[in-house]
């Protein structure tokens, strides 16, 4: 392979990886703000029920825009190489 294409997938892995972590660390905030509200076994269930309608309107579209766009850019990237 082109050292070029290996230079661009590495990058591409890395703005992948970044864009996990920042995900992680929104999650990672939520969780310490909700540690710090209170504990009682109501509150939990219902912080487990936010979170999870939170999760899948926020977070898991986030993860698919990322790792579509990884995916096309290095199938795009391939595609180049090859031709």
């Amino acid at each position: 392979m082109s050292t070029g294409l290996i230079i661009f997938l590495v990058i591409l892995f890395a703005v992948a990886v970044v864009g996990t972590l920042y995900a992680f660390k929104q999650e990672e905030k939520k969780m310490k703000q909700y540690e710090e509200e209170g504990d009682t076994p109501e509150e939990e269930l219902k912080r487990s029920l936010d979170y999870e309608e939170e999760s899948l309107r926020s977070n898991i579209p986030l993860q698919i825009a990322i790792y579509i766009i990884a995916i096309v850019l290095s199938v795009v990237a391939f595609l180049w190489f090859i031709m």
